[in-house]
């Protein structure tokens, strides 16, 4: 049925015919529009905008279920370079962790006092203080950096021989130093290769596998030292026992050699980044979010120090056996674990800056809670898995933030200003916190760290709030 003065046109009908054409100006509009009625108007389009600087820099958090696929799994493919170089973190973080406490108990055979034994400690972190930054622009200015990621092997599988065929403390001094100067070329490589070869999306998951991997090291290298060494004293063997566990130490870290293979045939990164022009430290500083980023990552890592420093002398305080004190730093890395193999997961739920508010200032209460003299085992038990929970949460969460903070062809600079960073914190902080703790008792410390972490949150909701 037609409607009245309007019938279809039948072979191209005349004007004047008994089937006149309908205007176009009377037919415009979308179907369902009468003659003579004006046109129905379509909806507007939705605004398109790019990411505001805060997203850029902190995220925001996934809407409604689509229907693609979600960036998690599309991250795993073609992410076979991710598994070889988490193979490599594997060995050389059990390594470091492995000769740490070897390298004291090493001074200590050779005759060290507590003064000596903080020289060579301190020895780790010289060089690299000096060299982190340039490592961070050679890093920048090459598309592979699969050879440097084998160079700070080589390095880590070498110090543990000289450590181990060293008779004075000088030679244990360099031993020291070299361990510390390969780790922090590891650290620089592999970090600049997951900023290099992992897309937007992946980063946060990516550098929480990293990490995730680099905290079981932190697991898995005490235990091996106190299997080696035994019952192993200062009167009793303790020079050939460390000799024989620096070894293995050695052999360990060379683990890692093959799996670069795989990292050197992955393939190339499609776009390079190395051609531009270096970014002066000055001007990096200056962006937003990366002298926020810089300063709860070290917040962030001295916390954990200064806990595991600090934990023991409080539970000699209230009468908890090393032992139980040993579980409850055990369930503080099993935590940081968690949270590192869920930030992927939980990023996409909640925005980042918001997850490194939550990972400081929950941190911060936990630490109190343990520096509470009423807190018993059991309460710091808790207190410990919430804040090992968080305070492994926030350390893939600000490189990420780094990260994305610079453009990309300086993020390996950044990040090695981050490692930078660390290192500079890890000396500091624990410097004022042992003033603190010289009046106020070892609690004092975890409280005083308890205040740099709220001194990151306040800064982090600063930064986002001015570029939001």
């Amino acid at each position: 049925m037609y409607r009245r003065g309007v019938r279809p046109v039948r072979n191209g009908g005349e004007p004047g015919s008994r089937h006149r054409r309908e205007s176009p100006e009377r037919s415009a509009g979308p179907p369902g529009a009468g003659p003579g009625r004006p046109p129905a108007l379509r909806p507007p389009l939705p605004a398109v905008r790019g990411p505001s600087r805060q997203e850029a820099i902190y995220g925001r958090p996934a809407t409604a279920a689509e229907p693609h696929v979600s960036p998690a799994r599309a991250a795993l493919r073609g992410s076979g370079w991710l598994w070889w170089l988490l193979a490599t973190v594997a060995a050389t973080q059990t390594t470091l962790n492995l000769c740490r406490p070897l390298i004291s108990y090493r001074s200590v055979a050779l005759g060290a006092d507590a003064f000596a034994v903080g020289l060579i400690t301190a020895a780790f972190a010289l060089l690299p203080l000096v060299v982190a930054v340039p490592l961070g622009r050679l890093s920048d200015r090459l598309r592979r950096t699969a050879w440097i990621v084998a160079a700070g092997i080589t390095l880590m599988a070498l110090a543990p021989l000289l450590l181990a065929a060293s008779q004075r403390l000088a030679t244990v001094a360099a031993g020291s130093a070299v361990l510390g100067l390969g780790h922090l070329t590891f650290m620089v490589a592999a970090q600049r290769m997951i900023a290099q070869r992992s897309g937007e999306d992946a980063l946060d998951r990516n550098f929480g596998l990293l990490t995730a991997t680099a905290a079981l090291g932190q697991l898995v290298g005490p235990l091996l030292s106190s299997l080696l060494l035994g019952d192993a004293s200062s009167d009793g063997g303790l020079e050939a026992a460390t000799r024989q566990a620096l070894l293995v130490a050695g052999a360990t870290a060379a683990l890692g050699l093959p799996a670069v293979a795989g990292l050197w045939s992955a393939k190339r990164p499609t776009t390079a980044d190395g051609g531009s022009a270096a970014l002066p430290l000055a001007d990096l500083l200056r962006r937003p979010g990366v002298p926020t980023g810089l300063f709860t990552s070290l917040a962030l890592l001295s916390a954990v120090d200064l806990l595991t420093a600090y934990l023991p002398l409080i539970a000699e305080e209230r009468g908890i056996s090393p032992a139980v004190v040993g579980a409850l730093l055990a369930t503080r890395a099993g935590a940081s674990i968690a949270s590192r193999l869920l930030v992927d997961l939980l990023v996409r739920r909640w925005p980042r800056h918001l997850l490194i508010m939550g990972s400081t200032l929950g941190s911060a209460a936990a630490l109190g809670a343990v520096a509470v003299p009423a807190s018993g085992t059991a309460a710091m038990a808790v207190a410990l898995a919430l804040g090992g929970f968080l305070l492994g949460l926030g350390q893939p969460l600000t490189m990420t933030m780094v990260v994305r903070a610079v453009p990309p062809e300086t993020r390996g600079t950044a990040l090695s200003l981050r490692l930078w960073g660390n290192r500079v914190g890890q000396v500091a902080i624990p410097a004022a916190a042992a003033l603190v703790a010289g009046s106020a008792g070892a609690a004092g410390a975890l409280w005083f760290v308890g205040a740099v972490l709220l001194a990151a949150t306040k800064a982090v909701h600063s930064s986002a709030a001015r570029h939001r």
